[in-house]
């Protein structure tokens, strides 16, 4: 008998599949929910954070985790080496701290999705540290270092030596890149501590050596012949001598621009002017009993410094025999007149300040030249204070000697005008505490101990300046005195406030100085100074509370020890193992006590010359 197979109904396969699919799609949802509760709603599983393992941990175990390695790390110093400096800074002073609980919710929380949890059970996920960065604590942190490492620029220059023009080329500066430096400070701040070396880049000169050779050009035709001025009818020659001491050249963005000193052209043709000229004058002021008072004005007849400066500058660019211009002869009103001047409410003294140095008879002269021409310096409302153009350039002809320097690496050298940074300092101390606006000011590369550190000032002809705005209502009158061994300045005004304060903090990122030996005949020994950061505020106040506050930060760099003389050479191990041997059968073999740090001399008075450049390179500082 043939077996007959019978076939399940349609309605009874259907039935089995479901349930089997059923069943498998329920082991998947447990597998699934599995995975859920395997992986937690703490830290996924497999997360690690610069090789910190803190999966399957809590969030508060996690957090705790990352503080006590990463965060430990994150606020150990960093050392950041600019140049030929290193310099230790706080992460949390540079804006730089670690954030270990964000970190850990970037991993936290449940995961639903299958792949991802199928992800964190079975691989490890790497996960980065959350940063905080202030931009602004980092920028400044890095901007002061910049500003103790950095060599600006010298743009070119141009003086004549008696009617020779002397171009002196410029030369580029140096720097560190902030923008790179920053970003590699944050980059390593979680690392394992190693120094940063800060990228160098080159700071060129604004003045190209194209314009400054065309002002050179436009300089030898101005003395290659008189110019010949007529003022109504009468003649009169101003000769090439008197053209290059009344012409200087002046950077102008990346030009040397052409300045004419009326002044001095107008004493070249006084003489044959004396008897149809009656000098006028401005308005100014004197101290009687201990108060300003006014003197006043006169008008006056004749030629005006201003339009002869201009007439004569105008043909300087012009062959022998087309050189001549026209200048007018009149009445000359005063530009301040005495009405004026008593309007400018110059009434009672505003500050006073006395710098005291060590007697030399160089800083007697040079310092005694500037104070004469600060002396009697009228400052209109708006109108800016330069040192430079007020003491002229340090010559001879000028009224200047030879002094102490600074010169490269903080060593001291010789130069003209040397002494004159302790006028600057006198006068921009006392314009702090006159409230003027801070427009330029630089201080001393290295710190110079009878100065106040932070509030003290130097200039270098045609390299930087010292200058002070009167940002007040009032016209401010300054006046010095001098002894062999002090300068005094006073600034004559109307007080606007009741106190102004100078408030220093604390001398940081110290940074050694080195022993250097110089067995040079002119050698000049020095003591040598720690460099280090400081901030001084100026604290305004009314009414004994505290109106506004202005900061400046200062970085003095390390200023060598100078020993005159050759390097004392090493001793072999082999000759200090015998002069060991010696003092032990001498009977000289007690302990040595332990070696104690002896403290750093600072800079003797009798031997800390003036600073008035960073480095020499940048020409004679003063």
């Amino acid at each position: 008998m043939t077996e007959q197979r019978r076939i399940p109904p349609i309605a009874q396969m259907s039935g089995r599949i479901g349930l089997i699919v059923g069943g498998v799609l329920a082991a998947l949802l447990a597998i699934y929910f599995g995975m859920v509760l395997a992986v937690g709603d703490g830290v996924r599983a497999g997360t690690v954070v610069k090789g910190v393992p803190i999966g399957g941990l809590s969030v508060e175990e996690a957090t705790a985790r990352l503080d006590e390695t990463i965060g430990v790390r994150a606020e150990r110093n960093l050392r950041v080496r600019a140049l030929d400096q290193v310099f230790v800074v706080n992460p949390v002073e540079a804006g730089l701290t670690f954030d270990a609980e964000a970190t850990v919710m970037q991993a936290a929380g449940r995961e639903w999705n299958p792949i991802r949890l199928i992800r964190d059970l079975t691989s490890e996920r790497r996960i980065e540290p959350v940063l905080e960065i202030d931009e602004s604590a980092l920028t400044q942190q890095v901007a002061s270092m910049a500003d103790a490492v950095m060599q600006p620029p010298v743009e070119p220059t141009l003086s004549f030596n008696s009617i020779k023009p002397v171009l002196k080329s410029g030369k580029p500066g140096r720097s560190i890149d902030q923008a790179e430096t920053a970003a590699q400070m944050a980059d390593a701040f979680i690392k394992r501590r190693e120094p940063i070396d800060a990228p160098v880049i080159r700071v060129p000169t604004l003045v190209r050596p194209a314009n400054a050779t065309r002002a050179e050009a436009f300089a030898q035709q101005a003395v290659s012949a008189p110019v010949i001025v007529d003022a109504e009818g009468q003649e009169l020659s101003v000769p090439p001598s008197a053209i290059a001491r009344a012409l200087s050249f002046e950077q102008t963005g990346s030009t040397l621009q052409p300045q004419v000193d009326g002044a001095i052209l107008h004493e070249a043709v006084r003489e044959p002017l004396k008897s149809v000229e009656r000098p006028g004058r401005n308005a100014t002021f004197r101290i009687k009993d201990g108060k300003p008072v006014v003197v006043k004005s006169r008008v006056g007849r004749g030629i005006a410094d201003d339009e002869l400066a201009a007439r004569v500058l105008s043909v300087l660019d012009r062959p022998e025999g087309l050189r001549t211009t026209t200048v007018t002869m009149g009445v000359r009103d005063p530009e301040l007149t005495t009405a004026q001047a008593r309007e400018l409410g110059v009434k009672e003294r505003i500050s006073t300040f006395t710098q005291t140095f060590p007697y030399a008879p160089y800083r007697t002269q040079n310092i005694g030249q500037a104070a004469k021409y600060v002396n009697g310096t009228l400052l209109l409302p708006g109108e800016t204070f330069s040192m430079n153009d007020t003491i002229k350039q340090r010559t001879e002809a000028n009224g200047y000697t030879v002094g102490f320097i600074v010169g490269a690496g903080g060593v001291f050298d010789e130069a003209l005008g040397g002494g004159v940074s302790a006028a600057t300092t006198t006068v921009w101390t006392g314009a702090f505490f006159a409230g003027m606006e801070r427009t330029s000011t630089r201080a001393h590369s290295i710190y110079i101990s009878r100065y106040q550190p932070g509030l003290e000032a130097t200039v270098a002809w045609g390299v930087f300046d010292m200058k002070f705005t009167n940002n007040t209502p009032y016209g401010v009158f300054i006046t010095t005195s001098m002894s062999n061994t002090s300068m005094t300045v006073n600034f004559w005004s109307t007080r606007i406030y009741d106190e102004i304060r100078a408030d220093f903090g604390p001398r940081t990122n110290i940074r050694p100085y080195q022993t250097i030996y110089n067995d040079s005949e002119n050698c000049s020994s020095q003591s040598g100074m720690d460099g280090f950061s400081i901030n001084v505020d100026r604290v305004f106040i009314n009414d004994g509370a505290e109106v506004k506050r202005e900061r400046i930060a200062t970085n003095y760099r390390p200023s060598p020890k100078v020993v005159c003389g050759e390097k004392p050479k090493k001793k072999k191990k082999k000759d200090r193992e015998q002069e060991q041997v010696s003092e032990s059968e001498s009977g000289n073999s007690s302990p040595s006590p332990s070696p104690t740090r002896t403290p750093r001399p600072t800079q003797s008075p009798t031997q800390s010359p003036d600073s008035g450049s960073p480095e020499t390179e940048f020409g004679p500082a003063n």
